[in-house]
């Protein structure tokens, strides 16, 4: 089973409208905004942003007030989603071509809400022994969040294997050394979202 993974195995049954990748379907996204309580103002980071499901939602609810950001190194959907936010006039959104693994090209202090959707477990064993984390920590606001979705660590016919899903208890652990603690846990069904503050 490892061999013939994809890793957007999670996504990619889930495509919406044929804009590439997306696990925005695979759950309510009502759901999923409602837990993250998004405000007009928020500035928001989304890290692996794909096709930009997410982030088009992100910038309807912080209006042109707010920001939101959607990074990816597909050069595809960053064009197609820039179109996007360029035809719905979303000035509050900026797609940005970029590696998220090396250092994010924001500010320090300047995110209240940073969410990364079905990206983590793509990420090779350690998981955990990332930059992300620091640079994530560096972004966010004193009191900003971090919100991950993930897929449940379960033998499903679908998504990665098992041994490449991190559990929310991994999550927990994973994240304690970088200074993040959990506020929030959400059950989605098929995938679960999972909310941290910096402690």
């Amino acid at each position: 089973m490892q061999g013939n993974y994809n890793p957007d195995d999670c996504k990619a049954g889930h495509a919406h409208h044929g804009r590439g990748p997306s696990s925005f379907w695979m759950h309510d996204p009502e759901e999923v905004f409602g837990q993250l309580a998004l405000k007009p103002g928020d500035w928001v980071l989304d890290l692996g942003s794909g096709p930009g499901d997410y982030s088009l939602r992100a910038a309807e609810l912080v209006g042109p007030q707010g920001m939101v950001f959607a990074l990816d190194f597909w050069e595809s959907a960053f064009r197609e989603l820039s179109k996007k936010a360029a035809d719905l006039h979303l000035e509050q959104l900026k797609p940005v071509l970029t590696d998220i693994t090396q250092e994010l090209p924001l500010g320090n202090d300047c995110i209240d809400l940073c969410l990364i959707s079905t990206v983590l477990h793509i990420f090779p064993a350690p998981k955990f022994n990332l930059e992300l984390y620091k640079e994530i920590k560096r972004v966010l606001k004193p009191h900003g969040r971090l919100a991950i979705i993930e897929c449940k660590k379960e033998d499903q016919p679908w998504g990665p294997p098992k041994h490449l899903r991190i559990s929310p208890e991994e999550m927990v652990q994973g994240l304690k050394p970088y200074g993040y603690a959990k506020t929030a846990y959400q059950d989605l069904g098929k995938t679960y979202l999972i909310q941290f503050k910096i402690a």
